[in-house]
């Protein structure tokens, strides 16, 4: 795959001037002017390839973004449920578990920042180089792809920490703009959404040229996704702080309970922003010039990202580059988890950085071909052959997996000691949730049937182009589905885009983080006590569904046959001397009748104690009342201390102290903090 060359010299030579205590802490001056810069195509074209690389930052997508802060959802999880780090205010797995406070090194905005600040001084250069006009076809797209990544990392910034510092010009000598006070995010997202029309107007379609040939570089398809996505958050529910900004303009939350000014709101235009997400959805979908289509083949989307390929269907919108043993964490934190071996060297592969759970696999239709692609309770040993694991908090993400790189890397790894940059890019949208995105918006507009005349569908027609996939052409589960439309909205979205950074924050925008939340961490505690149906998602299981033993058998010498476990019944005896089988969490998580196992108190405990930063207060006993062993799981859960005391649905972070500090006064952590 072509890379996008990093020209890190040439965007140092944009920082704005910096001070002793710039709280963005903005680069030093070089002798490169910005007028210089953008006196040449090729000079300004070096400055956005600068942003481009600065995007895989650590504390942008090359770990933070991508990796840590998935957080905890209902189909994500941190560490396995870690239970000894789950409130740490000092580790990333405490954020993800909505704990966090000001000291926390791991949640700060700096680098964000800093791309905003770069991404500025680029907007500012082409709106001001003598070439504007007369070298258009090369300097608008470039004007373009500069508006869409500073309206991109305000995204970010407004998603994770909610009203922060904004400006729509690069920084002043004189630093009268540099000190800035927080804008209230409704302002903000007013300047995205009219940054992104602009931009959308000036870039080409992906491979309407040399230079937009890959989903490497921001191109229109991405633009108007980007644009919808904006405009869903912009109308959706977030926390907010009413001691700060005056909510009379404001919709407050129906359900989620106020405390001390602070409150879940969301504008009452709501509606005007979900046109601007249907109609740029419909306009990609219907345009003839439009390249990109869904790939055919799911697995195969993953296959090609892992060997740093070019998706044949244009499926990624939009992917981060990185350079392989030069920067990015993709798959080597999250992914297909591989030990220590002979055949793929010293170093291990995947793990649990973000992991899911059996409820998750357990949503998945048995015929969804998404879920053996998201999800495996397969590993590959020490002994250089796949073993099944049984841990129903750990259940491994597969979407990244190290037999799907290339040879190069491959080679880079076996003889690798440490972790090193696996160079996978990161895919930042794709072209399932322009269907979705759109399915979402024109049903919350006009119903699910009606026939979007851009888009020459409807959202039910959206919806189920989507599953089609997932299903195949012709298959009756096509249209089985939940019947209350927003549901299987909700529910399409996790199957299509597990761990991949979205969940979380469209749980944020519908107003359902905590909810979803808590379903899961009911629903495996039942699930663990295996004496009561459950719901997981739109399916009812009884106790009887889930086996206590599983077999399984090998397809070759090496590799186990997905398709010979039995996930969903009990079979009672070995189906054959070829197989072997492992206990199943009914019966790893039942009481013992001898032994010291505690797994039936410890699993619970954990499930429990997961995502508990984001409410003031839990109490769980009326619900550990209904378990056969409620009495002692409670007595260890009592130990554990559950909630942040003043805030609910706390789900952003808190502005790091020392940019608090050398802001001069000018900003204040909210919600608590």
């Amino acid at each position: 795959m072509k890379r996008i060359i990093y020209y890190l010299s040439i965007i140092l030579t944009l920082g704005v001037v910096s001070c002793e205590d710039d709280f963005l802490e903005t680069s030093s001056p070089s002798k490169l002017s910005s007028e210089t810069v953008y006196q040449t195509a090729s000079m300004a074209e070096a400055a956005v390839m600068g942003l481009y690389g600065k995007m895989t930052d650590t504390y942008i997508y090359g770990q933070k973004l991508s990796v840590n802060w998935q957080g905890v959802t209902d189909i994500e999880s941190n560490r396995e449920f870690n239970n000894t780090t789950y409130n740490s205010t000092s580790r990333d797995e405490g954020a993800g578990n909505y704990y966090d406070d000001q000291y926390n090194r791991t949640t700060r905005w700096q680098s964000l920042f800093e791309m905003a600040e770069l991404a500025s001084t680029a907007v500012d250069g082409f709106r001001n180089s003598p070439i504007l006009e007369s070298a258009a076809s090369q300097m608008k797209p470039m004007l373009g792809e500069a508006l869409t990544l500073r309206a991109m990392v305000y995204f970010e910034l407004v998603r994770y920490w909610g009203d922060v510092p904004f400006k729509t010009e690069s920084s002043k000598s004189d630093l009268s703009n540099v000190y800035m006070s927080k804008t209230d995010r409704d302002t903000i997202y007013k300047y995205l959404v009219a940054d992104l029309q602009e931009a959308v107007d000036y870039v080409p379609w992906l491979g309407d040229n040399t230079e937009y040939g890959t989903s490497e570089r921001i191109s229109k398809g991405y633009v108007k996704g980007l644009l919808a996505k904006v405009a869903l958050f912009a109308g959706g529910w977030s926390l907010r702080d009413g001691n700060l900004f005056e909510s009379t303009t404001i919709e407050h939350h129906p359900t989620i309970p106020e405390s001390g000014g602070y409150f879940v709101g969301r504008v009452q235009n709501w509606r005007e922003y979900y046109a601007i997400a249907a109609q740029q959805c419909a306009e990609v979908i219907g345009s003839d010039d439009n390249p990109h289509q869904l790939d055919p083949d799911y697995e195969n989307i993953w296959k090609t990202v892992c060997a740093q390929q070019q998706n044949a269907s244009n499926e990624n919108l939009f992917e981060v580059a990185f350079g392989m043993g030069n920067n990015g964490d993709i798959g080597s934190l999250m992914g297909y988890s591989v030990a220590s071996n002979t055949k793929y060297g010293a170093r291990g592969f995947g793990g649990s950085y973000v992991t899911s759970t059996a409820y998750y696999f357990y949503s998945f239709d048995r015929e969804d071909t998404r879920r053996d692609v998201t999800l495996t309770w397969r590993n590959y040993s020490k002994d250089n052959i796949e073993e099944l694991s049984n841990n129903p908090l750990g259940v491994t993400f597969a979407k990244w997996r190290i037999y799907w790189t290339s040879d190069a890397y491959l080679a880079l790894h076996k003889t690798a000691n440490s972790r090193i940059a696996t160079g996978i890019n990161w895919i930042l949208m794709r072209y399932s949730d322009i269907y979705l995105m759109f399915a979402e918006a024109e049903y919350a507009l006009n119903g699910s049937d009606n026939v979007n005349a851009t888009a020459k569908m409807s959202a039910r027609q959206a919806l189920e182009k989507v599953r089609e996939r997932a299903f195949g052409a012709g298959s009756s589960k096509i249209q089985q589905y939940d019947a209350d439309f927003f549901e299987a909205i909700v529910n399409e979205r996790a199957w299509e885009f597990g761990c991949e950074s979205i969940r979380k924050q469209d749980l944020v925008r519908w107003g359902l983080l905590y909810d979803k939340i808590e379903d899961m961490k009911k629903a495996i505690c039942l699930m663990l006590d295996h004496t009561q149906q459950v719901q997981i998602f739109d399916k009812t299981y009884q106790p009887s569904d889930f086996p206590e033993t599983v077999y399984y058998r090998y397809a070759d010498d090496e590799y186990i046959d997905p398709s010979s476990i039995n996930y969903y019944e009990e079979l009672g005896a070995s189906p054959g001397a070829d197989y072997e089988s492992v206990d199943w969490f009914p019966k790893r998580a039942a009481k013992p009748e001898e032994g010291t196992s505690t797994y039936y108190i410890d699993w619970p405990v954990k499930t429990l104690l997961a995502g508990t930063g984001m409410y003031a207060h839990y109490d769980y006993s009326s619900f550990l009342g209904t378990l056969s062993h409620g009495d002692e799981i409670a007595t260890s859960l009592s130990q554990y201390s559950m909630g942040n005391n003043i805030c609910n649905y706390r789900h952003f972070y808190a502005i790091y102290y020392e940019d608090i500090y050398e802001s001069k006064g000018k900003l204040t952590n909210s919600y608590g903090y």
